[in-house]
């Protein structure tokens, strides 16, 4: 690609409206990623599936993000 159709390839976007323009960076840079890897994908819904049927059963419980946030600074600095 020429850097002139590069440059109204930009101008092009950025005319867009803020949100128009978020979805397009997303799906540039989600295409350099390279096809999405099905099995983990799946491997995630399962995960989130156990992890919300747990929540309502009552067998896990949630915290707030400065508490996860703090926790996770303290596994940090232990190393």
């Amino acid at each position: 690609m020429s850097s002139a159709t590069l440059k109204r390839a930009l101008d092009l976007a950025l005319e867009l409206p803020e949100s128009e323009r978020a979805a397009l960076a997303h799906d540039l840079i989600a295409s350099l990623d390279g096809p999405p890897d099905v099995g983990a994908q799946q491997a995630c819904e399962v995960e989130i599936a156990k992890r919300l049927d747990e929540l309502e059963a009552g067998k896990a419980r949630t915290i707030d993000a400065d508490e996860a946030l703090r926790r996770m600074d303290d596994r940090l600095r232990r190393g």
